[in-house]
């Protein structure tokens, strides 16, 4: 692989050029998240509202209808509950969906024009049918033999020849929850195993930026083309919560991440990538709890310019991420760890390539860390007695990713397999270890 991949440095690494792949600073750099509303005229206009669902509770699986039910009785019965209680507060019903995951359901309900949305909520959380309710938050976006392998910064600065003579991923679950990912890129062959689009009334359509995260985590190794990423075996979960406004703008809301995190949670996502920011949620807290209790490891993209680096980056449990070569940084951020995020060549929508930044994008690179540490796991000498996935932290905050992986390898076999650059690295840390994640 690594005597390939040399060969294509040579005779490759230039031939797509740079023109054809750079993007204008506005494309490139993934979008801030925005204040939340300060005025009636740009609040939101629909509020979630959380019904307590008496069991047995229905399964997100493929018995699921349109909102996610099985139990058509149950679902009409829920349905009634959110119809009252439109009613009573001269609301609209919009959409209901089962929320397995807390067992709960969740009514959309949409506000006449005047409506104060506090005061709504506070009527509506007085009913002994709701555990709560609140607004429907907007989130944005956080901007080998392969001839762009060379261009790639964790090709040299993770070693990522030599985690790849460890593990590449094979058989972990990667849910991407993003905008479309295009599945039919040829750098993407066979790495979706499944997609699902939870945005209503927008068809799926193939978006730059979920196609671009899904490209840094498993774009495929050797096939002559593009890039190789972190994890290049790992099967995704193509899971589109958000759509594209703009070129630069990328939108998702409460509801949607919502949908898709609980099918992260039912379909056992090991890693679920997260690559956006916005207020606090509880609803998303919660569903994040979960996959966190099932040892599902949540990555998201930290928010350098909100308070504690934004939300769900700042959530207890996430892997947050921020840009290595950023001198701003969230005070009070625990679980902060950083990545390679500026000039990185990934896919895009119609079979091509380009330079992306943002902590979105290494926020992927993490989430592919994760999963070629949990393939290691999972075949090392004692699988059954190893301890949950650890990243080894640098000095600055940066990640060590040939100590993360032999600590999730446990393996005299899987460090006799590491080529000289991890060796080195190794041997010039004294073992790597200078700091574990929480």
């Amino acid at each position: 692989m690594t005597g390939s991949r040399t060969f294509r440095r040579l005779a490759l690494g230039l031939a797509l050029g740079l023109a054809a792949l750079s993007a204008t600073a506005a494309d490139a750099d993934a979008p801030q998240a925005v204040a939340a509303p300060a005025s009636a005229a740009s609040a939101p206009r629909e509020v979630l509202v959380m019904l307590r669902s008496p069991p047995p509770h229905a399964r997100v699986d493929g018995s699921y209808g349109a909102a996610g039910y099985g139990d058509a009785a149950r679902a009409q019965s829920q349905a009634r509950v959110g119809a009252r209680l439109a009613a009573a507060h001269g609301l609209t019903v919009v959409t209901l969906w089962a929320m397995p995951a807390l067992g709960m359901d969740c009514v959309v309900l949409a506000l006449p024009p005047g409506a104060d949305v506090g005061a709504s909520i506070a009527a509506l959380q007085a009913h002994s049918e709701v555990a709560w309710a609140q607004p429907m938050n907007e989130f944005h976006a956080q901007g080998h033999a392969d001839p762009l392998y060379p261009l790639q910064p964790v090709a040299a600065q993770w070693h990522l020849d030599d985690l790849h003579a460890i593990a590449t991923g094979r058989h972990v679950r990667v849910a991407i929850i993003d905008s479309g990912v295009d599945d039919t890129h040829p750098d993407l062959a066979q790495a979706v195993q499944a997609r699902a689009n939870f945005v209503d009334d927008r068809a799926w359509v193939a978006e730059l930026h979920g196609t671009a995260v899904a490209g840094l985590v498993a774009a495929r190794a050797d096939n002559g083309i593009g890039i190789v990423g972190i994890a290049p075996e790992a099967q995704l979960y193509a899971l589109r919560a958000c759509w594209e406004v703009s070129a630069s703008q990328t939108l998702c809301n409460s509801l949607s991440l919502a949908k898709a995190l609980s099918f992260a949670i039912d379909r056992k996502a090991d890693v679920i990538n997260m690559s956006l920011s916005g207020p606090v949620d509880l609803l998303l807290g919660r569903l994040i709890d979960v996959a966190l209790a099932h040892r599902q490891q949540v990555v998201a993209a930290v928010d350098a310019h909100a308070a504690g680096g934004g939300f769900p980056a700042a959530h207890p449990g996430v892997i947050a991420v921020v840009d290595a070569q950023s001198d701003t940084r969230p005070a009070g951020l625990a679980n902060a760890w950083a990545a390679p995020a500026r000039d990185l060549p990934t896919t895009v929508p119609g079979g091509g390539w380009r330079m992306v930044s943002g902590t979105s994008f290494g926020a992927g690179e993490v989430s592919g860390l994760l999963a070629v540490m949990d393939q290691a796991l999972a075949e090392s000498d004692n699988p059954g007695a190893a301890p949950a996935l650890r990243l080894v932290r640098l000095p600055g905050g940066g990640i060590d990713a040939c100590a993360s992986l032999l600590h999730a390898a446990q393996s005299s076999s899987s460090r006799a397999t590491l080529a000289p650059g991890c060796s080195a690295v190794l041997a010039a840390a004294g073992g790597g270890a200078t700091g574990r994640s929480p």
